[in-house]
């Protein structure tokens, strides 16, 4: 509806207060995607800037995590299962990922969903069959199905490779980051990841609201839900308030999808330190096995170890999903790296911000809308 995304534009050049500077994270890589794909950047007044955040759950995953994944896939009794997204996710050698070994005394295979894996699992029972499990809270619940149909089932060759982590305590590091003078601009509100807010609800952001004194709207995806969504913002930020507000009501509850998460807990707990890119390690950010369910842990199966190793000093993704860089300042962008050649996970994902900048903003001269009055 872009009658109704520009009429909303017109109220926000109206309603922004000239004396401040309006500091907007989408923290969503979805969002961050939809920004650039509807051009809204071109809508919005001089002193709103967009900051994109680290909301996108191939982006955050460390090189480590992906040479992990491969010496999975290298070993002979193993079917690797992974969604497609994943493949080419450069690991910590030049030019390595999944799709570099494919084929090659491997057997990798993408998946659409969690019920291929079992179909894979039941036709090849010679073999491990490995899923390779990423994303935020909105994913694992299918993850969580997969092993609960398997024990329902009887499917003993079904192995996981755990990788899902936990959005409120990026947001808060983020937002620490910002108290203790690590970021070069503070963060005035948050565009709230929907996806996840669909499964948890919003409730856990109302704690994030309040100790951090910033507004957080959780938004859809259409321009006009993202730019209701500023709006929203804007008018908190103006009236100094700073409270959770739902853009996404056609979509999102206060607490969520409560069969999702009862599926969730059965087979999972939020205990689990992990090692975010740009973010470093942070306690209690990912969800690890209970105890009944540990035997479907693949790195436990394994006995893997992570390995010690170092980041393409090239690739300034960490900082891109901490917005301390645009795209576009990374010295690589669209030069040694792009979407065919991609040197870092940003460049992979459809909901990566460099992608998201090669595809949609490169080559756009962003003509900010003038402020009235």
């Amino acid at each position: 509806m872009p009658e109704t995304t520009r009429a909303i534009a017109e109220v926000i050049a109206e309603e922004v207060d000239p004396s401040l500077e309006y500091n907007l994270m989408e923290f969503c890589g979805g969002h961050t995607h939809a920004f650039n794909r509807y051009a809204l950047y071109a809508l919005l007044p001089e002193s709103i800037n967009m900051i994109h955040g680290p909301g996108c759950p191939v982006c955050v995953l460390p090189a480590e995590r992906i040479d992990m994944a491969m010496d999975l896939a290298c070993n002979s009794d193993v079917i690797f299962c992974t969604y497609a997204d994943m493949l080419k996710v450069p690991g910590s050698k030049p030019r390595s990922s999944l799709m570099s070994i494919k084929g090659k005394n491997t057997d990798i295979r993408a998946v659409y969903s969690t019920t291929d894996v079992l179909d894979i699992a039941k036709k090849n029972t010679n073999k491990q069959v490995i899923f390779f499990a990423i994303g935020f809270e909105t994913t694992a619940p299918a993850t969580a199905m997969l092993v609960l149909l398997a024990e329902e089932q009887g499917i003993d060759n079904i192995l996981v490779f755990n990788n899902h982590v936990l959005t409120p305590p990026a947001m808060k590091t983020i937002l620490n980051m910002d108290s203790d003078g690590s970021r070069a601009s503070l963060i005035s509100g948050i565009v709230g990841p929907a996806h996840v807010a669909t499964v948890i609800g919003y409730r856990d952001f109302s704690s994030i609201a309040d100790a951090f004194r910033i507004p957080i709207v959780i938004s859809g995806f259409e321009a006009s839900d993202m730019m209701a969504s500023i709006l929203m913002l804007v008018r908190q930020i103006n009236q100094r308030k700073h409270i959770v507000e739902n853009e996404y009501s056609r979509g999102v509850t206060l607490d969520g999808n409560a069969q999702a998460k009862m599926y969730l807990y059965r087979v999972f707990v939020a205990n689990r330190e992990f090692t975010w890119r740009g973010l470093g390690v942070l306690t209690n950010s990912a969800l690890g096995f209970q105890e009944k369910y540990k035997k479907y842990d693949a790195e436990s199966f394994y006995q893997l170890s992570i390995p010690a190793m170092q980041e393409d000093k090239r690739c300034q993704c960490g900082d891109v999903l901490m917005g301390v860089l645009q795209p576009q300042q990374c010295r690589i962008f669209a030069t040694a790296c792009t979407p065919s050649q991609p040197m870092g996970p940003c460049m992979v994902s459809a909901e990566g911000a460099c992608a998201a900048h090669y595809n949609y903003g490169r080559f756009r001269t962003e003509a900010k809308v003038e402020k009235r009055g």
